[in-house]
């Protein structure tokens, strides 16, 4: 899509188009990490394992693992170390900054950075064996938000994953498994092990505790604007910006009809969304396609204005309650994140 210098423009009328070169082009960390490294990580001091795992990435980035129980001896050559690393936590403790990291930090010839949802598309787009073609040699794999919901999804992942370790790409990825389904919101190593079958030796679990940094300084609650305060709040970054203004069940019925993976050309050189009359979600597939559309827009760090229910608020209690809890307290606090920012 041609940058504009500004305007406005309705997310719901967009039909973008992915070719197989460009999502592969598009394997690079999201631009809000682009100088992520391990020194601009703050590890909170409370939670001692955010400074542990820091430590164990910064041996595995240069080569080598960190031995458990709390001291680091000398890195292992690379033949005896794990090729693959799983950073398993709650949202908004750092894991995909960390993520960006070991992606920045790794001297590697070719090297890939991209989202669950990424992956497994490019594989729909270029055929299984073309992507393992594709991805053969290739030093380093760097998987943001590895799902666990659909069997198909993530055996293909699996598999795809399972050619490339005896070729030597190691591997770093971080969790997005809902709570109900491994219990209390933690990682379950075990659970993951066995979906992935022969790879169980491949990866080392690293947990990573902590609180939402997103929210340590906002009052948890997403920003509401009325009519009046929308309009010129989307009129006034229309006049240096493209903005986008759609009411908010437009957009939500547009997002089925578009792959989740082409969420992000869908608010190509947007520089403000906007959505009138929030309603709370009652369908978990329409609930899950937002929460795909608010990663992308929380990537690409774009804010958010809307009208109608609170942000916060639209995910129902039973939708909280359930298998996808997780990914639903995600979206929220990026949602909050954003109408603020």
């Amino acid at each position: 899509m041609t940058a504009t210098a500004g305007g406005i423009v309705h997310l719901a009328e967009r039909q973008p188009a992915v070719s197989g070169a460009e999502m592969v082009a598009a394997l690079v960390p999201p631009p809000q990490f682009d100088h992520a490294t391990f020194d601009t990580y703050r590890a909170d001091p409370e939670y001692p394992s955010q400074q542990e795992a820091k430590d164990r990435l910064v041996l595995f980035s240069q080569g080598g693992v960190a031995e458990r129980g709390g001291l680091f001896r000398r890195a292992k050559k690379a033949p005896e170390m794990k090729p693959g690393v799983y950073l398993d936590g709650g949202f908004g403790v750092g894991k995909t900054h960390l993520l960006a990291a070991i992606y920045h930090a790794m001297p590697a010839r070719r090297k890939y950075f991209g989202s669950f949802i990424e992956y497994t598309a490019l594989v729909g787009a270029l055929g299984y064996q073309k992507t393992v073609e594709l991805f053969r040699g290739a030093d380093l794999l760097c998987i943001d938000e590895f799902e666990l919901d659909d069997p198909g999804d993530t055996m293909v992942m699996t598999r795809l994953l399972g050619e490339l370790v005896p070729t030597g790409t190691r591997l770093a990825a971080t969790s997005n498994t809902p709570p109900n389904a491994l219990g209390e919101g933690r990682f379950a190593a075990q659970d993951f092990l066995r979906e992935i079958h022969a790879m169980a030796a491949s990866f080392e679990t690293i947990r990573i505790d902590g609180t939402d940094y997103r929210q340590r300084a906002l009052d948890g609650h997403a920003q509401v604007w009325d009519d009046a305060g929308y309009r010129a709040a989307i009129d006034g970054a229309a006049a240096s910006g493209l903005v986008s203004d759609d009411s908010f069940s437009d957009l939500i019925r547009h997002l089925a009809t578009v792959h989740p993976s082409r969420y992000v050309r869908l608010i190509d050189d947007v520089a403000a969304i906007g959505l009138r009359d929030v309603v709370t979600l009652q369908d978990q597939s329409a609930a899950l396609r937002f929460v795909a559309f608010v990663d992308r827009a929380y990537d690409a760090q774009i804010p958010v204005r809307a009208t109608g229910r609170p942000l916060d608020e639209v995910f129902g209690d039973e939708m909280l309650g359930g298998g996808y809890r997780k990914k639903y307290l995600r979206a929220v606090s990026r949602l909050n994140a954003l109408t603020h920012s």
